[in-house]
């Protein structure tokens, strides 16, 4: 019998909530789902198209945000307060500062740097509000990042604005330890957010101040800028396009992070086209991955570059999950998300030891 390809590889029409590799709980979610389909311009339309598109997607996954934060749990022994710091180009950061409200003694710092391919989504929406609740939950003191979008409502800025932003709010962090009470500092995000936790300790590391992060999380990294032409060795662009996420949307988003295509091989915009040279002597990373994600191979690819150039790094595939699954469905998928932020939490420990 004939081994059946898997995902769009097999079957061209096929769409995750029919995949038989879906976790049946995420499959009822999306086939339920009503959110608008929206077909990608092209990247070669009018950057205001481009820009129009990108708040259009912002708004639609926005719909959810009333239910989201009806079910957000009540984390009564978490604090939050905002800092607003200056940036190294001249402009204001806000900082989301969640941590266990009877702190004793230091504790972990985590850096968080929110999904979006860099251009949409905001760290106040409920899903990261939750997410960094969630993990000072786990005894760790959570640095939120409201950095500078290149479009959607907190745009337009494109690279490296928002790599910025991220450098400064770590840097902050840093010269702050004694004042937040941390002992170490890790910077975590997923899908866009994955891409600037890893460029931010590239950038750190061209810029000599790596001395102050002691690791890297990445999940679902957005990191390789190539879904128009998707190249043959990230097989998953391929076999699970258009599951919850899609290529000729991530193109769009891409275009408008590196408008004039001028960074497509740069590491700190696409930190998948990393030399050997460009990771050396980076700090320990885990990068966690989904199975069912257009994404999933730049993030194993990216992996076994790090264990190339030496750098310590462990990785793990969840398997059954879409993109970014862990913090777009916690209350559909419990003991997955819980795993997640307990890895996190484990890792950014290691530190302090």
């Amino acid at each position: 019998m004939a081994h059946l390809q898997a995902g769009r590889l097999g079957s061209i029409d096929m769409k995750i909530e029919d995949d038989p590799r879906t976790d049946p709980r995420i499959a009822e979610t999306i086939a339920l789902d009503n959110m608008p389909i929206r077909v990608a311009p092209n990247t070669s339309e009018p950057i205001e198209k481009l820009l129009e598109y990108s708040n259009q997607i912002e708004q639609d996954w926005g719909l959810h945000h009333d239910l989201e934060w009806e079910k957000m749990p009540k984390f009564e022994q978490i604090e939050t307060k905002q800092q607003i710091i200056e940036g190294i180009d001249g402009n204001e950061i806000t900082l989301h500062i969640h941590r266990p409200a009877k702190q004793t003694g230091t504790l972990p710092a985590v850096v968080h740097t929110h999904g979006g391919g860099m251009t949409i989504m905001s760290a106040e929406d409920p899903s990261y509000v939750r997410w960094r609740s969630l993990l000072a939950s786990q005894n760790l003191v959570v640095i939120g990042v409201e950095f500078r979008n290149a479009g959607g409502k907190l745009g337009a800025s494109p690279f490296p604005a928002g790599l910025n932003d991220c450098a400064s709010a770590t840097q902050w962090t840093f010269d702050n330890k004694s004042q937040l009470n941390v002992s170490s500092i890790i910077i975590s995000g997923e899908s866009g957010g994955g891409n600037l936790s890893i460029a931010t300790a590239l950038k750190a590391k061209k810029e000599n101040w790596l001395n102050q992060i002691n690791g890297v999380y990445a999940c679902c990294p957005y990191i390789s800028g190539s879904y128009e032409n998707k190249p043959s060795e990230l097989v998953s662009l391929t076999e699970n396009d258009d599951y919850l996420i899609n290529c000729n949307q991530m193109a769009v988003l891409a275009h408008l992070y590196d408008p004039n295509g001028e960074n497509a091989t740069n590491p700190l915009a696409w930190p998948y086209h990393s030399t050997e040279e460009d990771l050396h002597g980076l700090p320990p990373h885990f990068i966690w991955t989904n199975e069912l994600d257009p994404l999933r191979d730049e993030g194993i690819a990216f992996y076994r570059k790090l264990l190339g150039a030496g750098v310590a790094v462990s990785g793990q595939t969840a398997l059954g999950t879409c993109h970014a699954a862990e913090t777009i469905f916690p209350d559909v998928i419990p003991e997955i998300t819980s795993s997640l932020a307990a890895s996190i939490a484990r890792f950014a420990k290691s530190f302090s030891a």
